[in-house]
């Protein structure tokens, strides 16, 4: 079983030298006599037991009185003079003062004991009386307040309100639901226009409460990174929509809800032989969003899946741009909701209807993003299932800028027994891929990047990380298993934040700026710099990135084990010095025994206060190894269940994929990309110097040098 505070046992060793030597003042201070605090408070410290301490006495005269001495107003004043200057005199101090007052330098001492109580008591007291008069005010203010809340009416039907047994966010909601339902009610009588009947005779779904997140799942501004001054940023160009499109946007979404349906039967005949038929598709479905542009490619694909997680939390996740972004972060850079057309009806999501850009990545520098503007419609179906589709928008815009299409994609969710769900996920596409990079090409074109198997399989891993965090049963017969409960929803969420950086960070986004380094072997750098400025989870200063990709003749789960396991890291982390990197704690988040969070420490990196941080996830699709140095201290209050928030993290690692060649029985090679992120200075004014950037590239290329002469000896 693992104890957070072990990481910080040799560093408490030290703090408690450092303690000693104010030690023996604090006692003295601490336990006073009863009859020297009674003098000090009395007489100001102008008084003194003669000869000595108070907790003198003689052993030959037990009852004999005590002599007092009283100090004489001049030595009063010139103790209280240097009292102002230095209330903690040490003994050469004190001797110096004995001597020009005629005191005794035990005397001197007693009295700047009394008198440091005295000043300590009289602080105290006004403290005390200060915070009387504040607790006074707060408890009128409450009871005004209470009665201010107990005669409140609703703004809405003048009635008396409950707010007094609800939260204040709840009643803002309350109210919120009352103002929108119009709009509501108005748009889902357009929906029943073009569905053949009332929306409300619908089978609903009761209001889901809100579970306990397990992960504040949001990703904010990508990842939290400050991007957007690319000028080829695509999705800065789409505008919202008007009043005019709202109704073209209703009829494509009820148009493409009809098409996912159909396209989710297992045994429907537009998927011959698990391929899909474009001629049969088009006979099938003359509406929609028009012809195959010129130059674009066809993409369709289909995958089935039984998930740890319940329908309505799925439904909730595909619904909320920011869990979306966060759940499906490797395949998601970017998310926006432009305008929410409806919200549901009956506090669900039946019925709603999005306005959302997004943009679709591979984790790697070498394949172009796929940026789209869609429409998201979500509906509960006759048998009690659930649908979300997505629909182009493209052809509103006055100059579709998008190099992607999203004809009706999707996914079908159906209830199972004991909190599990059966999803049907549904990818089609259009696409303009000439763009991609040759070594990507077979990948890309067989839908192993963006296909729906790549959908499932993310969202598959992260019910069962999600299912992880909200496990109590954790056996803690297992040594460097976390149990503490807080501790293990703190550290998952750090590494989470630490996944998403990565990824936000790693792909050919349009709102990042790569620049190509030529170097020696077959392999192209390319290397990005931005501004850390005023941001708690990230160093301040200039961060430089640098990413590569490279084929390697070895399976991806083999890779992904090499790379993974702490007893072989040393063969390609430069940074460890080749010592040995011990696993100090982790938690499991998986089937798999590769899904796991952990914390290792290299024996002999230059800096003992730092720990390395390290997730790695596979799936049958993906695999990554991402990781970051962090602080001892920093991570000893999050493994307590501190906030993780503080932590400052710069992720460097590993994507591994499939290069899309597994056939006959073989299991094909990887496709593999470094990346790496440095602080190259901790001005954020600073300029970039050559030296950083050559350092960088050097450490790119080192790396790869040994995985791949490691990943040789293995296969040879």
């Amino acid at each position: 079983m693992f104890e957070p505070n072990m990481l910080l046992a040799a560093m408490n060793n030290a703090d408690s030298n450092n303690h000693n030597y104010n030690h023996e003042d604090n006692n003295n201070e601490g336990f006073l006599r009863d009859d020297e605090f009674d003098s000090a408070n009395t007489k100001s410290g102008s008084e003194n037991q003669e000869g000595g301490s108070g907790n003198d006495q003689d052993p030959l005269h037990p009852n004999q009185k005590k002599r007092y001495h009283r100090h004489t107003q001049l030595q009063i004043q010139e103790m209280e003079a240097f009292f102002k200057e230095c209330p903690h005199p040490d003994d050469k101090q004190r001797k110096q003062l004995s001597r020009e007052l005629g005191l005794e330098p035990l005397q001197v001492k007693f009295w700047f004991q009394n008198k440091r109580t005295q000043m300590k008591n009289h602080h105290e007291r006004h403290e005390n009386s200060h915070l009387r008069t504040e607790n006074d005010k707060l408890r009128s203010d409450n009871i005004k307040y209470r009665e201010a809340l107990a005669n409140a009416s609703c703004p809405n039907c003048g009635g008396p309100t409950a707010i007094g047994e609800m939260s204040f966010d709840e009643h803002q909601l309350r109210l919120e639901n009352a103002r929108l339902r119009e709009e509501i009610d108005r748009i889902s009588a357009i929906a029943a226009k073009y569905v053949g009947k009332p929306v409300s005779n619908y089978p609903l779904m009761s209001p889901p409460p809100l579970p306990p997140r397990p992960l504040e799942l949001g990703m904010g501004n990508f990842g939290g990174e400050a991007y957007g001054n690319n000028p080829t940023d695509l999705l800065k160009s789409i505008t919202t929509p008007t009043e005019a499109d709202k109704p073209v946007i209703i009829d494509l979404a009820v148009a493409a809800m009809e098409e996912l349906m159909r396209m989710a039967q297992v045994d429907d005949s537009l998927w011959k032989s698990l391929v899909f038929d474009d001629e049969e598709y088009a006979r099938t479905f003359p509406r929609g969003i028009g012809p195959r542009p010129a130059g674009f490619r066809s993409e369709a694909s289909r995958e089935t899946a039984v998930v740890i997680m319940n329908h309505v939390n799925i439904v909730e996740i595909l619904m909320d741009v920011n869990q979306w972004s966060t759940i499906f972060a490797g395949m998601v850079s970017r998310a926006m909701t432009l305008a929410v057309l409806s919200t549901g009806v009956a506090g669900n999501f039946n019925g709603a209807l999005q306005v959302m850009t997004a943009e679709f990545q591979v984790p790697s520098p070498l394949v172009p993003t796929r940026e789209t503007y869609f429409a998201r419609y979500c509906k509960q179906q006759g048998d009690g299932s659930w649908a979300v589709v997505d629909i182009s928008l493209d052809s509103l815009q006055p100059n579709p800028p998008a190099r992607c299409r999203r004809r009706a994609s999707g996914c079908l969710i159906q209830e199972m027994p004991n909190g599990y769900s059966k999803v049907t996920w549904v990818e089609h596409v259009e696409v303009d891929d000439r763009g991609v990079h040759s070594l990507y090409k077979h990948m890309v074109s067989t839908g192993h990047a963006f296909g729906a198997k790549r959908w499932v399989a993310i969202l598959d891993r992260q019910c069962e990380r999600l299912a992880s965090v909200m496990a109590t049963n954790i056996s803690s017969g297992e040594v460097g298993v976390i149990t503490n409960q807080e501790g293990r929803r703190s550290m998952l969420k750090l590494a989470e934040r630490m996944v998403i950086s990565f990824c936000a960070g790693v792909s050919a986004s349009t709102a990042h700026t790569w620049t190509t380094l030529s170097g020696t072997g077959a392999e192209d750098v390319r290397v990005m710099t931005r501004k850390s400025v005023d941001d708690p989870g990230r160093p301040p200063g200039i961060v430089l990135s640098a990413a590569t990709s490279f084929w390697i003749p070895v399976p991806p789960k083999r890779v992904f084990d090499f790379l993974r396991d702490e007893n072989s890291r040393n063969e390609w982390d430069i940074l460890s010095n080749g010592g040995v990197v011990q696993e100090m704690a982790h938690i499991a988040n998986g089937r798999d025994t590769g899904n796991c969070v952990s914390l290792l420490r290299s024996a002999n990196s230059s800096q003992s206060n730092m720990l390395i941080l390290q997730e790695s996830c596979t799936d049958p699709t993906a695999s990554f190894v991402i990781y970051a140095p962090v602080d001892i201290v920093a991570m000893n209050i999050v493994l307590n269940g501190g906030d993780p928030d503080y932590v400052a993290l710069l992720p460097s690692g590993f994507a591994i994929l499939p290069d899309g060649n597994a056939n006959g029985g073989g299991d094909g090679g990887s496709l593999l990309t470094v990346a790496f992120q440095i602080l190259v200075d901790s001005v954020p004014t600073a300029k970039l110097s050559l030296g950083s950037v050559a350092t960088v590239n050097n450490l790119i290329a080192c790396t790869i040098e040994r995985i791949k002469a490691s990943m040789s000896c293995e296969t040879a």
